[in-house]
C-alpha cells in the first residue's frame, strides 16, 4: 500500500493542467492564501455573503476551504447551533445554520479564537458548498466528497480529493 509522507506528489495524483493547482502540492500543516476572486454565497435565492477578500486554507489532499470576512457576511441570516469540534491546526470551531431554516442544518462555521498560526481566520466564516450555493468568480463551486469535508472544488484544482471513494486510508 502506498503511504503519503508529504514529500512529493503521489503517483496516483492527477497531473494539473496549465493554470491548475494540485491539492497534492499543498502542505501539511495547511497554509493560508489570500484570494481576491469574487466569492458569493447564496441561500434560498438571497445573497448571504459577497467578498473579494477571501482566505483559502490549502491542505494536502483537500480542495481549498474558503473563509470570508464576517464584515462581508449577512450575520443576521445565521444562527449559532450546538456543537463544537477541535481542529489540530486551527483550534475550536463553532457552527451556524440559516436563521430561517427549520431543520438547523449546519451551513457555516468559524474559529472565534484560532491558534496563533491561523490567527488570520479570526472574524472569518467558512461555508459548506454542498449546503449553500457558493461561487468563485462566477463559477459554481462543487462540494468536496464526503459528508464532513468543506473543500471548494473548482476547475482550477486537480485531485483526486480526500473524501472520494477509496480515500479512507489517506
Amino acid at each position: 500500500m502506498w503511504e503519503y509522507r508529504g514529500q512529493c506528489r503521489p503517483p496516483f495524483a492527477d497531473q494539473p493542467a496549465p493554470g491548475q493547482e494540485s491539492v497534492w502540492d499543498y502542505p501539511r500543516p495547511p497554509r493560508l492564501v489570500n484570494d481576491a476572486r469574487r466569492v458569493v454565497v447564496k441561500a434560498g435565492g438571497r445573497t448571504v455573503a459577497d467578498t473579494r477578500s477571501a482566505v483559502r486554507v490549502c491542505e494536502t489532499a483537500s480542495p481549498p476551504t474558503f473563509y470570508l470576512p464576517g464584515t462581508d457576511v449577512d450575520l443576521d441570516s445565521l444562527v449559532e447551533v450546538e456543537g463544537r469540534t477541535i481542529c489540530e491546526w486551527k483550534g475550536e470551531a463553532r457552527y451556524f445554520a440559516l436563521r430561517d431554516a427549520s431543520d438547523r442544518t449546519v451551513v457555516a462555521w468559524d474559529y472565534p479564537r484560532p491558534t496563533r498560526a491561523f490567527a488570520a481566520l479570526e472574524g472569518r466564516i467558512g461555508f459548506y458548498p454542498g449546503r449553500v450555493e457558493c461561487h468563485a468568480d462566477g463559477e459554481r463551486v462543487r462540494a468536496q466528497p464526503g459528508r464532513f469535508y468543506a473543500g471548494w472544488v473548482t476547475e482550477d484544482i486537480a485531485g483526486p480529493f480526500k473524501g472520494e471513494p477509496g480515500t479512507e486510508h489517506w
